[in-house]
């Protein structure tokens, strides 16, 4: 995401970050940044709130990204490195944060793994299936508390749709459909080579498959994708602008995730992500024109109201490892929406399905 996408996105997050509850934790907690791609705003926003957390290094190299450490003052203010494993050698931090491209993001993984650090990620951990398969390895053997940057299901609406789905008033989930439609804008060079961001599918589709996973309750066995670049600007480079995956459920039943770089420069948000889950008894859907909608069988459609106080990822992951707080993203989690993302991913070049 480009500076102009980054800070719409934050000041949409923002909004709902300013609503967090501070936390205290048992003791002081230095904290270090690889990189600043990304939603590095959940890590930062949150940092006022956070009393017994110090940022005290950052580690950049990037001429994109050391435009946004000099743009934020938590950054800026923290000792800067080139080079992470100096870094997490020197500062020899309590916690990582690690927010580089997507491409380097499992070599970083792997070596705050070996030096047992506790760490919550960008996502995905890894753009390629072996690298995926050592990096998950490594954090089984460290033993250490993990999490993914994964904010879309801490926010309110999705947070209720969880819970009206899991209290069964739908019935047996059967379909689920889901979009995500983003401005293109203009974004740093690492979106625009494969081998620095992955694909649009390892990006920004893992939000939405953890978020069906998540809400739904069901699993997904199976994946079959397409995904290309049509109509782009030169401004996107080797990054894919339409996407659409297939997914089969545990239960037989089906899902589908439609993704696009075409949403118009003058719609009134950066955004527009859907979801709807259809069950044995009735409907539940969410999108932002419409809000949360239910529709029971045998009665009215209702938008849903009130909804539940906003969650942040960085608060939830530090009140889980730090301060005995429940655990609301389990290694099961992080693996079953990795598998899911890279079979996805791998069938568009299989030209198949792909078993999660």
């Amino acid at each position: 995401m480009g500076e102009s996408q980054a800070a719409i996105f934050m000041t949409r997050r923002d909004v709902l970050l300013s609503l967090v509850a501070p936390l205290r934790l048992p003791r002081k907690l230095r904290l270090a940044v690889i990189g600043t791609v990304g939603h590095i705003g959940d890590v930062l926003t949150p940092l006022p709130k956070l009393p017994d957390v110090e940022l005290v290094a950052v580690a950049e190299s990037d001429p994109d990204g050391l435009k946004i450490v000099a743009g934020r003052p938590a950054l800026r203010n923290a000792k800067q490195y080139t080079d992470y494993r100096k870094m997490l050698d020197e500062v020899k931090p309590d916690v990582v944060a690690i927010c580089n491209d997507n491409g380097a993001r499992a070599g970083a993984a792997l070596e705050c793994a070996e030096r047992k650090l506790p760490m919550i990620a960008e996502k995905p951990l890894a753009i390629d299936r072996r690298e995926y398969e050592r990096v998950k390895k490594a954090i089984e053997r460290s033993g250490q508390p993990v999490q993914l940057i994964l904010p879309m299901r801490y926010e309110p609406h999705y947070a209720k749709l969880r819970e009206i789905v899991t209290s069964g008033v739908i019935g047996e989930v059967g379909q689920i459909s889901s979009q995500k439609s983003y401005k293109a804008g203009n974004r740093a060079q690492w979106y625009r080579n494969q081998k620095t961001y992955g694909s649009t599918i390892l990006w920004i589709g893992i939000h939405m498959f953890d978020l069906m996973r998540h809400c739904s309750g069901r699993e997904f066995t199976e994946a079959f994708s397409y995904q290309a670049q049509v109509g782009a600007g030169a401004g996107l480079g080797q990054m894919e602008n339409t996407t659409t995956t297939i997914l089969k459920l545990d239960n037989g039943g089906s899902a589908s995730l439609h993704m696009d770089y075409y949403r118009p420069d003058e719609a009134p948000t950066h955004g527009d992500d859907r979801v709807r889950i259809a069950g044995s008894k009735g409907v539940v859907e969410y999108m932002a024109a419409t809000g949360l909608t239910l529709m029971e069988r045998g009665k009215k459609p209702v938008v849903v109201s009130p909804l539940p106080e906003a969650g942040q990822v960085f608060v939830d992951f530090l009140g889980w490892a730090f301060a005995g707080q429940k655990c609301t993203m389990p290694l099961s989690d992080i693996w079953a929406v990795n598998e899911t993302t890279l079979a996805a991913h791998e069938s568009v070049r299989a030209h198949r399905p792909v078993r999660i």
